[in-house]
């Protein structure tokens, strides 16, 4: 969710549910719906997913339309729907996404209007599972990112957790049961009206951008593409993260179980086949299973593995990272991607790359200098064979090249800088 200022009344009504979750682990919630479409969670709503931008669902309204009429105006209509029960989400728009391996991801893309209503309830809902999610949950929740997640690994490397689970959930946000996520999510909430939004977000129609059939009903999954999907599947998740945390505590197994999403490690000093026939048995008890090709168990003293995009290389009671090969991968086509269009400047190109280079520069800031110098020579290549061709040359133009001239002339940004530190500290 993107970054914005809660308003103090909203603010205070989220403090207010997760200390109330906090102080009484068991505490089932009766009286949610009503918040949902209070008008300054509708507003707050709409602000955050204007924010967040995106395509237009399948009624292809987009925000500038919304505002040609007033975002008022829905956001009345949206207020007198969900008080009267009459609100029903449309379908969601599935596109597919290229994977580096070849493959594609399915992404759910709802109406704008769906957007908010998914936000006001995920403002009401995320406070009280907060209140229940473990400490070693990165993925998708407040104040906690990917850099995070790697430490918590490095932490537990330091500890003797040598031994490593490198688990893959095979198509986790595709396979979600509902009837069992409900059942979750009924832990904690049983005001009615709310179960039935929630209920009525999973089971909304699919349009498949490639068949071009009638929208079909979802009968499972919650898709990647959705405000409150995330926050669903971590509810999810959070059932095996909650039966690991009791297996510890008993001395059933040992370790840390580190979770970004529906990527997780098992970090452990013993032998990690235990953990995995664990996790692999609460998996098939929610209807989920591990890929069999993606998951390994390994020892960090001399194997490497991956987890976030990165390279992970334990050496020596030091922690090395690297960009994975598939992520490395990823940047390269988008950097080409970014300079094919040989109808802009070469000011243009250089900010739409700056655009790219400083949320990748921020993702992979600890990856080790000589990787990041690597890409920052294929960037200017890039761009120098981009200037050739768009002038109707062959080869690079050296003149961008040479001195770094595209760094110190033309503005364009690194991946590599001095602040950039080779691995992770050792913790104190």
């Amino acid at each position: 969710m993107a970054t914005l200022a809660t308003p103090q009344k909203i603010r205070d009504l989220q403090q207010a549910l997760y200390r109330r979750a906090k102080k009484e682990p068991t505490f089932r919630f009766y009286a949610l719906y009503d918040k949902v479409y209070r008008k300054d969670v509708l507003e707050h709503a709409y602000a955050l997913a204007k924010v967040n931008r995106g395509a237009p669902g399948p009624d292809g309204k987009s925000f500038e339309e919304i505002e040609e009429s007033g975002a008022e105006a829905l956001l009345e209509e949206l207020h007198e729907e969900l008080t009267t029960k009459r609100y029903k989400p449309g379908p969601v728009r599935r596109v597919f996404i290229p994977k580096s391996n070849g493959g594609e991801r399915p992404l759910g893309i709802p109406n704008i209007r769906d957007r908010v209503v998914q936000t006001a309830a995920k403002l009401v809902l995320e406070p009280i599972f907060e209140a229940d999610f473990e400490g070693d949950s990165f993925g998708f929740r407040p104040k906690r990112d990917a850099h995070q997640a790697l430490r918590a690994i490095e932490e537990a490397l330091h500890q003797g957790m040598e031994l490593v689970l490198d688990a893959d959930i095979e198509a986790y946000f595709d396979t979600i049961p509902h009837d069992r996520l409900m059942k979750a999510i009924a832990e904690r909430v049983v005001d009615g009206a709310m179960l039935a939004l929630l209920k009525a977000f999973l089971a909304a129609p699919i349009v498949d951008e490639r068949d071009g059939g009638p929208p079909r009903r979802n009968r499972q999954g919650t898709p990647q593409g959705g405000v409150i999907s995330p926050l669903l599947a971590n509810v999810y998740l959070h059932l095996v993260d909650r039966n690991f945390k009791r297996q510890t505590e008993k001395g059933a197994l040992r370790g840390r179980l580190i979770r970004y999403a529906d990527d997780l490690v098992v970090m452990t000093s013993q032998p990690p086949e235990k953990a995995r026939c664990w996790l692999e048995n609460i998996l098939g008890r929610l209807g989920l299973k591990l890929h069999p090709d993606k998951t390994r168990q390994l020892d960090a003293l001399s194997e490497d593995f991956v987890f976030l995009g990165h390279t992970l290389r334990w050496r020596s009671g030091k922690l090395y990272l690297d960009i994975s090969a598939k992520a490395q991968l990823r940047i390269r086509e988008e950097v080409r991607a970014r300079t094919r269009h040989f109808g802009q400047s070469l000011e243009q190109t250089v900010e739409a790359l700056n655009t790219y280079i400083r949320g990748a520069r921020q993702y992979f800031s600890r990856v080790v200098r000589r990787r990041l110098a690597k890409l920052d020579r294929f960037v200017i290549e890039r761009v120098a064979r981009w200037w050739s061709r768009k002038h109707s040359r062959s080869g690079l133009e050296w003149s961008l090249i040479r001195g770094g001239a595209l760094w110190s002339e033309h503005g364009l940004e690194r991946l590599y800088t001095r602040r950039s530190p080779p691995a992770f500290p050792r913790p104190a």
